[in-house]
């Protein structure tokens, strides 16, 4: 039987390892003092070298004993043991994978990954990939993930994504198959990718014209480094191309895994005059408060629309969820995905690296959207057209409120 029972509402995506998005505060890194001891739970490793020592003696194939392979499995149970998806270790080949994502360069098929009540599936397909080029959707579940050429033919049940991510990244030129289900249809469908070098934007604006008006659609695609030199250089551009017939911005977040915190903070600085944007709060009490960039304030009074999906996550649903509660922008689409932990990356002398949950956001009104995400004011779902794969009712519907706001 489809797994389609666990078809609800996206709640539990883990973290996204094809574009994985490093989040929060770059000056905090790992290395505290743990408190294990004084909780009076101490590790104790020695059953570990015992089982060690068992296989050594007597496991029947000895040439398959990797002490290098025994230490990172030891690694990755034991991370694994906090049950918190956003919380990872990653041996050199995998913890490689993911900085060439964050560099914004690698190949695949374009889709970040995560979990749909523990069935892997799809968070967000990039724009202009093979994955969106083919019309794989977010919140598709990839049930089976088939590669010919190498000999994979793997049902996705209990997968990791570290394994997922090995298994459908390859060559750039070959193909992989996925056996996708989607919300209403009614049996499962594959889809095949040819791999490709996937250059992923940081954002794109043009210019759209309804009604005889003229608005900025800014499509904000992830929140990567590039953002401190193109968000200044976009919002250059609007405000010297305003004219008589300007009706404001469409800010689309979309499909936007999220990215460094402070570089959401940067772009709601644009719209919103003063203020705490966000809040981080650790296992200490409450932490560092991100405020509005008061030199920026560029665009106080432009008209602003904010177009929201189920693939708007972490930074997108700080921006999203500040630009609402200071009333400064209507959300159009659908509710956000949830996701209000900040993880910091740790990489070692190995190649290895530890992304580690170190604490949680909260919105100005102190509310923490970990599982909950931001809900639209105007709730538009997205309904793909056939006859016009170009037609976007949600951009319409954002058209539609910015011009009577």
């Amino acid at each position: 039987m489809l797994r389609n029972k666990l078809m609800i509402k996206i709640r539990n995506f883990a973290i996204v390892l094809l574009l994985l998005v490093v989040v929060g505060n770059e000056g905090y890194r790992l290395g505290k003092k743990s408190n294990a001891s004084s909780q009076g739970n101490e590790l104790n490793l020695s059953m570990m070298w015992k089982v060690k020592q068992e296989l050594e003696n007597k496991y029947l194939d000895k040439t398959k004993i990797d002490n290098k392979k025994m230490e990172y499995g030891a690694i990755e149970g034991m991370v694994s043991s906090l049950d918190d998806p956003y919380t990872v270790y990653l041996p050199p080949d995998q913890n490689k994978s993911a900085n060439e994502d964050l560099a914004g360069t690698f190949g695949g098929v374009g889709i970040s990954l995560g979990f749909k009540d523990k069935t892997l599936a799809v968070m967000t397909p990039l724009p202009k990939t093979p994955a969106a080029n083919a019309g794989v959707l977010a919140g598709d579940l990839i049930l089976k993930i088939t590669d010919k050429k190498n000999n994979i033919d793997k049902d996705t049940t209990g997968i990791g994504l570290d394994e997922a991510v090995k298994l459908i990244r390859g060559e750039i030129g070959t193909e992989v198959t996925l056996k996708l289900y989607r919300e209403g249809s009614k049996e499962a469908f594959d889809v095949t990718l040819k791999r490709d070098n996937i250059i992923v934007p940081s954002l794109e604006m043009e210019w759209i014209t309804r009604n005889g008006k003229k608005m900025a659609w800014v499509k904000l695609y992830k929140f990567s480094d590039l953002i401190y030199k193109e968000w200044p250089e976009t919002v250059a551009k609007i405000i010297k191309e305003k004219d008589a017939n300007y009706g404001g911005i469409i800010l689309d977040l979309r499909n936007n895994p999220g990215g460094f915190l402070q570089a959401s903070v940067l772009v709601a600085s644009d719209f919103i005059k003063s203020g705490v944007i966000v809040t981080q709060e650790s296992s200490n009490g409450p932490g560092e408060k991100y405020n509005v960039d008061k030199s920026r304030n560029l665009l106080l009074d432009d008209k602003l629309v904010v177009l929201v999906n189920g693939g708007s996550a972490s930074a997108s649903e700080i921006l999203a969820g500040a630009l609402k509660e200071y009333g400064r922008a209507k959300l159009v689409g659908e509710k956000t995905f949830g996701k209000g932990t900040v993880q910091a990356p740790e990489n070692y002398e190995d190649g290895s690296g530890l992304h580690i949950t170190i604490a949680k956001w909260m919105l100005p009104n102190g509310k923490n959207i970990h599982k909950e995400g931001v809900n639209p004011d105007v709730e538009e779902k997205y309904v793909p057209n056939t006859k016009d794969p170009k037609a976007d009712n949600q951009l319409e519907k954002a058209s539609q409120v910015l011009l009577n706001n």
